[in-house]
């Protein structure tokens, strides 16, 4: 059993020495980073080394590799937990032994936005993307908001910083829950795709959970026009202003006349007039994302072409079709697509801009729950947008293992067996992918667990195959 967030868990006024516990991961780096920067003492531990983790020991929070209750410091005030963790965590045990408040992730995000005024960013994809928007748009408008991202922001650097003004933006997640415990002022919601049926139990619990979360909203609620959850959501929302975005006619921000071929360009459509743009990230998702993000903008009260203007500097977020290397013309990428939806999206992305090549997509389903209830739908985008798929095994991350669950469940439901390769191994699906890779290919990662960590293998293998 994994740990959740519990309402009822009384926030310390002053949260003095903090330890994070899984301080590694994208969110809690994140909130760690603000932490420090308010002053606070930080120490911590994650299973492994990483950017993160380096990044955080340079402005002075103290981090174990591993986990272990020696690692949780005498004068400890506030412990931060990870949905990740499971609840025999020596650390997270140690810490309820002595009295220690503990703090889901999301309740220590909680307490660091005090009474601002916040942006709240939630959907099962997207949001990512649609925060990293919000936030170079802000910037670019002269604001300096304090934002949490759940993946570092070209241009920036960082997935989290303090401001100095009113503004909070943060992804909200929704995978457990623990969205629903922000005092939001604006929320956006990208899609409500069937996600976390896991924590949920169902599709109407799901979809339940975002209309509580709009309804909650202070100011306004800015949702899908296009996606079929978000339709049903809106349908069940009591709120007074409720604006929609997308490529539907009746749409409040219309996306039309969009080009895909290169960095995306199209036009909006709001209150009679027409606006332009043209991004530096390539995908029609991607003209949705940021009719989302100019309508969040827009509703703060900023210039609609000013605004669109700024996001169109947005340059990306880190693990987002992030580009790692080239060798004899065969180009690496690595994104943190893990929903069949995400994934399509990703690969279409990558067909605007892979001219003559090919994609070779590399995915690691993540969770037994998900690949079990997604199989075949994985198998179904990975053939229609991959030329070549390989298929890794499993990412469990808190889920015990499936009898019966592995990788071949996707590459078995595939209808050209030739066009995909289950392989377990990584340097064996490492030297298979280098081995069929040509000219101007275009390598993918795909995955939101470990996947990113085989790069390095891709690189060498296509090195020694091609080099």
């Amino acid at each position: 059993m994994t740990i959740k967030p519990d309402p009822s868990t009384e926030i310390p006024a002053e949260l003095g020495n903090v330890h994070f516990v899984g301080i590694g991961g994208s969110g809690m780096s994140g909130i760690a980073r603000l932490v420090l920067g308010d002053g606070h003492r930080v120490t911590g531990s994650d299973v492994r080394d990483s950017a993160n983790v380096q990044a955080l020991r340079e402005l002075g929070a103290e981090i174990a590799i591993g986990h272990d209750a020696a690692n949780l410091p005498d004068d400890v005030d506030t412990v931060v937990v990870t949905g990740a963790l499971w609840q025999d965590n020596p650390e997270y045990r140690l810490a309820l032994e002595r009295g220690v408040p503990v703090l889901h992730r999301s309740q220590a995000l909680a307490a660091l936005i005090g009474g601002r005024r916040l942006v709240s960013v939630a959907g099962a994809h997207g949001k990512t993307t649609s925060t990293g928007m919000i936030v170079t748009g802000l910037l670019a408008l002269g604001a300096r908001p304090n934002f949490v991202n759940g993946g570092v922001i070209e241009g920036l650097g960082v997935s989290a910083a303090a401001g100095d003004g009113e503004l909070f933006v943060v992804e909200a997640d929704e995978s457990d829950g623990s969205f629903l415990l922000y005092d939001t002022s604006v929320a956006l919601i990208t899609n409500v795709d069937p996600d976390h049926l896991d924590h949920y139990g169902s599709r109407e619990a799901f979809e339940q959970a975002f209309v509580d979360f709009a309804d909650r909203a202070r100011e306004l609620v800015v949702i899908s026009s296009d996606d079929a959850g978000a339709l049903r959501v809106t349908e069940r929302l009591s709120h007074a202003n409720i604006v929609s975005f997308g490529e539907a006619e009746g749409a409040t921000v219309r996306v039309h006349s969009i080009e895909t071929d290169g960095p995306v360009a199209f036009a909006l459509s709001y209150q009679g007039a027409e606006y332009r743009a043209r991004l530096r990230v390539p995908g029609r998702h991607n003209a949705i994302n940021a009719a989302g993000a100019f309508a969040v903008l827009v509703g703060l009260g900023f210039d609609p072409q000013l605004a669109l203007d700024g996001i169109a500097g947005f340059a990306g977020t880190g693990r987002r079709f992030e580009l790692h290397g080239t060798v004899g013309g065969v180009s690496v990428y690595d994104d943190y697509a893990h929903h069949p939806t995400e994934v399509a999206a990703a690969l279409a992305a990558a067909r605007t801009v892979v001219g003559e090549g090919r994609i070779i997509a590399v995915h690691q389903p993540h969770t037994y729950s998900r690949t079990q209830a997604f199989a075949k739908e994985f198998a179904e985008v990975l053939e229609r947008y991959a030329d070549e798929t390989v298929v890794l095994d499993v990412y469990g991350a808190r889920e015990d293992p499936v009898p019966g669950v592995t990788g071949a469940l996707v590459s078995e439901r595939f209808d050209d067996a030739e066009r995909v390769a289950f392989i377990a191994d990584w340097q064996e699906a490492a030297d298979h992918t280098a081995q069929i890779a040509r000219d101007g290919d275009f390598v993918i990662t795909l995955g939101c667990g470990d996947v990113y960590r085989i790069v390095p293998q891709l690189l060498a293998s296509l090195e020694r195959q091609r080099g």
